[in-house]
């Protein structure tokens, strides 16, 4: 059985404070492949996803890295 792993999809997490991924957002806003996870609160970072999708979230980008384990990105778990 394949547990998957949100961290393996992960390309990059990256705050939204500058002109080119606010156009990234904007660009993903257009063509649907954006999700708004910020439940009306400020986009505090933007998870990019090797689907193309581009998540904005309310919570900073070091609590989500954490939270994703990034570091254990790559390996696969035995049974």
């Amino acid at each position: 059985m394949e547990i998957w792993c949100l961290g393996e999809r992960i390309i990059s997490i990256i705050s939204p404070e500058s002109a080119p991924i606010k156009r990234m957002i904007q660009d993903a806003r257009d063509t649907k492949t954006a999700v708004d996870a910020t439940y009306g609160r400020r986009t505090r970072s933007v998870i990019i996803m090797d689907s193309g999708h581009i998540i904005l979230s309310a919570v900073q980008p070091e609590t989500i890295a954490n939270r994703a384990d990034v570091s254990q990105v790559g390996e696969e778990e035995e049974e």
